[in-house]
């Protein structure tokens, strides 16, 4: 059993790769003023089999800012979430987040409850077109003023620069920005996680370099272009001034170069299935167990429904019997659409033969082109006029997750990919995937719609779209399903910062600082800081009881009791005992003067000696 006190501060992601670093190699450990430290001069003669003198030339991303971007991503952070009861939407039971705030420092906070616990990240980062915000994580200058008159922090106290091409560090800026993010994101993928991220030709080529980087070049997986309006064809080829750009892309990445990502194959030439992997482990459906080519499934169940399923095989036979000796399967795919080949595919071949992306029309019954007529009664703001396609993601999600997987979405924007998480849960009918969406909460155009409408930032528009979608699904399909979401929103430290001189440590004055805790927060304030600090996830539910006449929460049945009400007694500790409970965490009373009292801590490791707890 182990009784500590709360960090208050994320993962401290520096030492715990030095410890990894100092199992490889015992002898590059060495010591500095900060305490152990890495000699990498030596690592890198460790990790080369020729002599290492100097710099050399190497095949690498370099850009101004680097090193400081990879500390940015190690530092740690006495930053916190703090619950926001009114934003939320069935706040204790629901199992979907929403944060506000710096996506970097969330991302930070996350590391220990999520790591290794996401199945999918989406995000839509800026593009980087020379109009674009940029995070600025400058943390050599920490006075307020300094940051907020250099424009390095806006008027919600977060980090953001206009990025134009005209600045020195154009490309650089935003490298900076994308590099400790993607960093950290990998750590909470799942071994089988991916990520897909949008982009333009802007960066597009840097952010595969960074990414080849951060996930490794053989974890890379596909570029998926995305069709978006473009000028009429001719009249680009008679005025070269009038090419638009014709494509976005996705880039798909895996956690680990060993992923193997669901798809159907056959062996070519053979009319018999070669790899399968079209297993779908989600929702029971005895409908999707049935006989395809001498294979029905027992432990799992196809993907598509039969009727889809025999098609596919129909027209990949014909494609053998007739086109196999002159086209390839995916040219023979783009000319011979049916009706269920489009539903396979991101591509179609338009009636001049450009592929472009292609969204059936009967998948999109519970999408709007427009979303703003669900959310702002039909008016569109200058904030999202290049919103994602809700369909992609839908395809996209459905295509890697399985159960009650989680998907993650840090450069939030309006909410889509939870929007798409609740179709595609509602398309299950009592689908349990899971989202948490960040979004830092930028300021929307004075002159927008949204504003003139009372939306003052874009973390307002998000959760407003979630709970008018959310309506209109429950309302259309009656699915059973999750429509709630918990918000969080990042602030300081739930502890003062106080500093003492050497004679003011006497332990007659000791009980005066016995509670560092801030004045206005609140349990369910330090409730998010002991599940971040226990490496909790924030969307378990949560029950309040009432214990001997103090307010208890029990987090996923019994997995961690917290009480943070002053007075604890015998009652509460036999009471909490009785469930065996893995945690406990409770505020630290003392009970130094009142011999009627029972010492709670003393008290529960005689009742329930394996149990583990801490006291803020």
């Amino acid at each position: 059993m182990s009784v500590d006190k709360l960090d208050m501060q994320s993962a401290n992601l520096v030492n715990q790769n030095i410890e990894k670093l100092a199992e490889l190699f015992p002898n590059c450990v060495t010591e500095s003023d900060a305490g152990k430290a890495i000699d990498f001069d030596l690592l890198r003669q460790e990790l080369n089999h020729a002599v290492v003198e100097g710099n050399k030339e190497r095949y690498r991303l370099e850009w101004p800012g680097k090193k400081e971007a990879i500390v940015s991503a190690n530092l740690p952070t006495t930053k916190t979430l703090r619950p926001v009861h009114e934003d939320s939407v069935n706040f204790y039971n629901t199992e979907n987040i929403y944060i506000e705030g710096d996506n970097l420092e969330v991302l930070k906070l996350l590391q220990e409850s999520y790591l290794g616990k996401i199945k999918t990240i989406y995000i839509d980062p800026p593009y980087n077109t020379g109009k674009d915000f940029v995070y600025k994580d400058n943390f050599a200058k920490d006075t307020q003023d300094e940051l907020f008159e250099s424009g390095q922090k806006d008027e919600y106290n977060q980090r953001l620069v206009v990025n134009p091409e005209t600045a020195g560090r154009y490309h650089s800026n935003w490298l900076s920005m994308m590099y400790p993010r993607l960093k950290l994101a990998r750590n909470l993928l799942k071994e089988d996680g991916v990520i897909f991220i949008s982009i333009d030709d802007n960066e597009v080529h840097n952010l595969k370099k960074i990414c080849d980087e951060i996930f490794g070049e053989s974890s890379y997986k596909n570029s998926i272009a995305v069709r978006r309006g473009i000028k009429n064809v001719q009249a680009q080829f008679d005025d070269l001034s009038a090419l638009s750009q014709g494509h976005e892309y996705i880039l798909l990445y895996s956690k680990t170069d060993e992923t193997r990502l669901p798809k159907l194959m056959f062996s070519h030439g053979e009319k018999k299935p070669g790899k399968w992997d079209t297993f779908w482990r989600g929702t029971d459906r005895p409908t999707m167990r049935y006989n395809l080519l001498d294979i029905t499934p027992k432990s799992g169940q196809w993907r598509w429904e039969e009727k889809r399923a025999f098609e596919a095989v129909k027209n990949y036979e014909i494609y053998l019997e007739k086109y196999s000796e002159t086209m390839s399967l995916d040219e023979w795919f783009l000319d011979n659409l049916t009706s269920t080949n489009l539903k396979l595919n991101f591509l179609r071949k338009s009636e001049n033969g450009v592929v472009q992306y292609y969204v059936p029309p009967s998948e999109g019954k519970l999408l709007s082109d427009n979303w703003m007529d669900i959310t702002l009664s039909g008016n569109e703001t200058k904030e999202f006029d290049t919103e994602k396609n809700a369909e992609i993601l839908m395809r996209a999600i459905r295509w890697i997750t399985r159960d009650e997987d989680i998907i993650l979405d840090f450069f939030s924007g309006s909410a889509t990919t939870a929007h798409a998480v609740m179709n595609l849960n509602a398309e299950y009918k009592d689908g349990k995937l899971k989202y948490i969406m960040v979004q830092l909460p930028e300021a929307v155009d004075e002159k927008s719609e949204a504003y003139k409408a009372g939306y003052k930032n874009i973390c307002e528009i998000g959760k407003e779209r979630i709970r008018r979608a959310a309506n209109k699904i429950k309302v259309e399909t009656g699915a059973d399903i999750d429509y709630g979401f918990r918000v969080y929103r990042l602030d300081e430290s739930n502890m003062q910062d106080v500093y003492y001189k050497p004679q003011e440590y006497l332990q007659a004055n000791l009980d005066l600082f016995a509670d560092n805790i801030k004045s206005d927060r609140t349990a369910d304030d330090l409730l998010a800081q002991v599940m971040l600090d226990w490496g909790l996830p924030l969307s378990l539910k949560i029950e309040r009881l009432e214990i001997g006449g103090k307010e208890v929460f029990r987090v996923a049945e019994n997995s961690l009791y917290a009480c943070f009400d002053k007075g604890l007694d015998e009652t509460f500790a036999k009471e909490i005992a009785k469930d065996k409970p893995l945690r406990v965490v409770f505020r630290d009373n003392g009970f130094k003067d009142d011999t009627a009292k029972v010492n709670v801590k003393q008290l529960l490791k005689q009742l329930s000696p394996e149990t583990e707890m801490k006291v803020i």
